[in-house]
């Protein structure tokens, strides 16, 4: 019987790559490349999302 592997919940904003090294284009005296990382903010850096909240029917 195949085995199903459960659905990961990967954050739609960043399809899962949550930290991005930008170079500005500048040098450092040494001669490596200034960058700034950046992160998603959906997400906060960690590629996958919490749960839906599940539906709550109330009343009747």
């Amino acid at each position: 019987m195949p085995q199903h592997t459960p659905t990961r919940r990967i954050c739609r904003d960043c399809d899962g790559f949550a930290t991005a090294a930008i170079t500005t284009g500048t040098r450092h005296p040494n001669g490596t490349r200034a960058t700034l990382t950046v992160t998603c903010p959906t997400c906060k850096g960690t590629g996958r999302t919490a749960p839906a909240a599940g539906l709550v029917r109330a009343g009747r």
